[in-house]
């Protein structure tokens, strides 16, 4: 496992989430209760009309027992940044964040107490948490980070993604990670595990992150399916001759209103897979050298990957995940069947080209209002609807392309918030979306990175953001106020007024 593109990846989410005018204190920051500096708050737990608890930079926690009225600081041992904050009752719950932190309290969040694991150890980061009970919980992160524990958290168990020899990322491994998943060591999948939901009383729970990932689970998280992102834009395969190698004119008209059709769709990416027949097999590869059949391969996807490129997209959306692997002489030395595989995965009744779309919004935030019923929000605006449990998800129009953090529905009402005050309201569970009137919510320009509404008092919620700004609303969302900072300590980026 080595930090490379995650570790950009959470540096630039980091950058959204901190682009306001935050001055960086690294002191020591334990807490005494009183709340002497705002930071930016990136999760909430809101447990009944009364506590909820918020977390965020340098090991903040703030609590409130009074809803919302005053909040106090919680005493936490480190200064790591915190991203995520799930409470099981009024006095047990879990917090997690940069570097594999895990802190517990057991005292409504007054205290809290660092709990080891391997993520420390592995110096990873963990984006969200959901504890099923005040002694169970399911934490996810980079990585493919995926852990839980059903002893309060003195252990944690490890069910991460991981690559294995027939895994598409395995051929793009470094030499050493190939050895170990050979060795059968783990090597973790590079992918961002961003949020982790459950409806606690039914046993469905969801896990999102990026390239589109999306899974569920109806035992309480004991084992995981792929949810699925329908998409809209399809392509027939190009059917090529034997030999082939340049499209016809009529493929690349197609290719090209292929291309128009998601051009400004930037969550989406576009896969080239390559196959080939078997008289071109025998022709080009017959127990020997594959390089003859890999040129023909090679010359398919540039002439598809140039079409496309020149329809408008970027080729940094053009995904060939199988296309030849000229370094398979590397592979042999320890999986002498490793060409006869390639070559078998390439194989059509006749030659083609497949062209699809795939799926790679990034996914910020999943919430149920029942088994059925879910929304995700993400980045670009991006927004998917499911009405059968998280099996299949569907895209719906929002009216703003920027980051949308976070998604929480209440009585048929859908509220999504994001960057430089970004909100969109929904009147008919997700299915449309426009920004809220004027009475509706007030003006903010800065970053709201989580919204939560009670769970058994759902007409009472909370929104968290930048420089500690927390918004409530007791009548189902239909109106919000701010209640943090005090208007004496708001900066001139938050609230207008």
């Amino acid at each position: 496992m080595h930090a490379t593109r995650p570790a950009m990846l959470v540096v630039a989410v980091l950058a959204i989430l901190l682009s306001g005018c935050h001055n960086l204190d690294f002191s020591s920051r334990y807490g005494s209760g009183e709340i002497d500096i705002y930071d930016s708050l990136f999760s909430l737990s809101v447990v009944d009309s009364s506590f909820a608890v918020a977390v965020g930079n340098h090991g903040t926690v703030y609590f409130t027992k009074d809803g919302g009225e005053t909040w106090e600081k919680g005493r936490t041992p480190t200064n790591a940044l915190l991203y995520g904050v799930s409470m099981a009752n009024r006095t047990h719950g879990w917090v997690v964040g940069q570097l594999g932190t895990i802190l517990r309290t057991e005292d409504g969040g007054r205290t809290w107490t660092a709990q080891p694991n391997l993520k420390v150890d592995e110096a990873t980061h963990l984006f969200s948490v959901h504890t099923l009970d005040e002694n169970s919980a399911i934490a996810v992160g980079e990585w493919g980070g995926r852990i839980y524990t059903t002893d309060g958290g003195k252990t944690w168990s490890d069910n991460s993604l991981t690559v294995g020899v027939d895994h598409p990322q395995f051929v793009w491994l470094s030499v050493e990670d190939q050895a170990k998943v050979r060795n059968g060591e783990k090597v973790y999948e590079d992918v961002s595990l961003q949020d982790v939901s459950c409806l606690n009383a039914s046993g469905h729970c969801w896990i999102i992150g990026e390239f589109g990932y999306i899974f569920l689970s109806d035992d309480g998280g004991q084992s995981w399916e792929r949810g699925e992102i329908m998409g809209e834009v399809r392509m027939d395969p190009i059917l090529l001759d034997f030999d082939q190698l340049a499209l016809d004119d009529d493929d690349v008209e197609r290719i090209t209103e292929f291309a128009s059709q998601i051009e400004d769709e930037t969550h989406l990416n576009v896969l080239i897979d390559p196959f080939v027949s078997d008289t071109e097999i025998q022709r080009y590869y017959a127990g020997g050298s594959p390089d003859d059949l890999f040129d023909v391969i090679s010359a398919r996807l540039d002439e598809t990957k140039g079409a496309l490129e020149e329809a408008g997209l970027m080729s940094d959306r053009l995904r060939m995940y199988n296309k030849p692997p000229w370094d398979y002489a590397d592979f042999m030395e320890h999986d002498d069947t490793f060409l006869d595989r390639y070559i078998g995965g390439r194989r059509a009744e006749r030659p083609m080209l497949k062209i699809s779309v795939i799926q790679n919004p990034f996914l910020f935030t999943i919430r149920f209002a029942d088994p059925g019923h879910g929304l995700i929000s993400g980045l670009g605006g991006v927004v998917l609807r499911t009405e059968d449990g998280g099996r299949t998800w569907t895209y719906v129009e929002t009216s703003r392309r920027q980051a949308l953090f976070s998604v929480a529905s209440t009585d048929g009402r859908a509220i999504a918030v994001g960057e430089k005050g970004l909100v969109q309201y929904s009147e008919d569970r997700g299915l449309t979306w426009s920004p809220p009137g004027d009475e509706a919510f007030p003006p903010i320009f800065t970053f709201m990175r989580d919204l939560s509404f009670a769970p058994e008092a759902n007409d009472f919620g909370f929104i968290v953001g930048q420089e500690g700004m927390i918004l409530r609303t007791s009548d189902a969302g239909k109106t919000w106020t701010q209640v943090l900072p005090p208007k004496e300590r708001r900066g001139s980026g938050g609230l207008a007024g």
